[in-house]
């Protein structure tokens, strides 16, 4: 659910370093350090802080350190070089333009509105979480460079000392890489309506990038040990990503972290060779990343479809949003109010498919979500229907249980009924039922797809 095409980013946090070389403390502090960003569309020219021999030297030192590090990486990621890389410095004034310029130009109103209105309908964000300028200021604070496919151009923050930045440059160049045999761009106009398979795809792509940094280090340790005093030496600005919603942060690192353990499970069955196939065989799935074995035996995940419901709630509602948690979101969806990752983790596997519809009427912050859930087995759907309950109860502090016959359960809160029910291996959820609505119509008319 919260993944790259709500967020408006491909890449924020862009390396999480795996487990062979740093403790997960300096690990999670690298991630934070230089938080890598890729927006959607076309970037600002590239621009220079500095003047005169100061920034003339600085820019020759990027180029022919990138170069340096392009042959390193290139020869360590098995991918022939097909054309040099052009980089350059930019100031983080021209970094936040960037940031402004391709929000402005990629993101509508409307989907901003609707990523805004996701997260609090889910309860993944409080309702006076402002989404777009609490994102500027985000990538702001942490953007330090990037890998721009269509200008096919890296560009390094000028604030950034350069030395300990090769593991930085050695992700960014494997993406360079990538790109020039597998062509990032294709990724650029994902289909709406899938962000779970988008998710699945951005995983391939940081993970892949994130191992092959993980290994330059390993073969290059005084880069790894300058790296490492490069942290210490700096400031981490943070602050930005401690306020950001749990559901958010743990998001933007997933491509990182799990991409990265996904892409280490195919390195060690088929080395470099398995991990490129990837690209023409995508990932479909964020549980087919989660569980490698899901990804090896090809598990495509059930398509699932839902009504339009404007007929039935009314002539003032309108659908905002429609699309796929997948694996992922539901254990985001569940964990943020069961608090209890084990719980929340075990009653997402089994995940087989699912879609929400997210509605919104002219009255401010009303808003209806229904989902349909397909798990592999009865057993998994009946375990998501529990853990679902529990969530709901510590969701709503004033849900007062109205109906429960144990395999449909219907809540009154001060935000609509809630409607959960269970039919063999799939799960139904209506959240912010209308007073004026029939539930057993909504029901009826999920119950109806195929």
């Amino acid at each position: 659910m919260i993944s790259r095409s709500r967020f408006n980013c491909k890449r924020l946090a862009d390396y999480k370093s795996e487990r062979p070389i740093m403790s997960k403390k300096i690990t999670a502090g690298l991630a934070l350090l230089t938080l890598l960003c890729l927006c959607s569309g076309s970037f600002l020219p590239l621009g220079h802080a500095q003047t005169g021999a100061a920034g003339t030297a600085q820019n020759a030192a990027i180029v022919s350190t990138t170069a340096a590090v392009l042959k390193e990486t290139s020869e360590l990621r098995e991918l022939p070089i097909l054309k040099s890389v052009k980089s350059g410095a930019q100031s983080r004034a021209e970094i936040e333009r960037m940031i402004i310029r391709n929000l402005d130009d990629e993101t509508t109103p409307a989907e901003m509105h609707a990523a805004e209105m996701t997260l609090k309908a889910f309860g993944l964000a409080p309702q006076d979480f402002a989404y777009r300028p609490f994102l500027v200021k985000l990538l702001t604070e942490q953007v330090a460079g990037y890998y721009d496919p269509k200008a096919q151009e890296f560009y390094l923050a000028d604030w950034i000392e350069l030395e300990g930045q090769k593991p930085v440059m050695a992700h960014e160049l494997t993406h360079a890489l990538q790109d020039q045999h597998f062509n990032l761009k294709r990724f650029e106009n994902w289909p709406k309506g899938d962000s779970d398979a988008e998710l699945a795809a951005h995983a391939l792509i940081e993970g892949d990038a994130t191992l092959a940094m993980t290994l330059y280090m390993a073969k290059y340790p005084l880069v790894a040990l300058a790296f490492i005093r490069s942290l210490g030496s700096q400031e981490l600005a943070t602050e930005q990503f401690k306020q950001a919603p749990r559901a958010l942060r743990e998001s933007l690192l997933f491509p990182y972290e799990e991409g990265s353990a996904w892409a280490t499970q195919l390195y060690k069955r088929g080395g470099w060779e398995m991990v490129s196939r990837a690209f023409t065989k995508l990932p479909q799935s964020s549980e087919q990343i989660l569980h490698a074995d899901k990804y090896f035996a090809y598990e495509a995940p059930q398509k699932i479809t839902l009504p339009e419901f404007k007929t039935i709630l009314g002539p003032s509602w309108k659908r905002i949003d429609y699309d796929v948690n997948g694996e992922w979101g539901c254990y985001l969806v569940l964990d943020q109010y069961l608090n209890d990752a084990i719980e929340s983790k075990r009653a997402s596997a089994g995940w087989g498919g699912d879609r929400f519809a997210l509605y919104e009427t002219s009255k401010p912050g009303e808003v209806f979500i229904a989902q349909l859930t397909s798990w592999d087995t009865a057993n998994d759907a009946k375990e998501f229907f529990d853990a679902y309950a529990k969530r709901t109860v510590k969701r709503y502090a004033d849900a007062k249980e109205a109906k429960n016959t144990g395999e449909r359960i219907e809540w009154q809160t001060s935000s609509g009924s809630v409607e959960l029910e269970l039919r063999g291996s799939r799960v139904a959820i209506l959240e912010g039922v209308p007073a004026a609505t029939n539930a057993n119509t909504l029901l009826s008319a999920i119950w109806q797809q195929r």
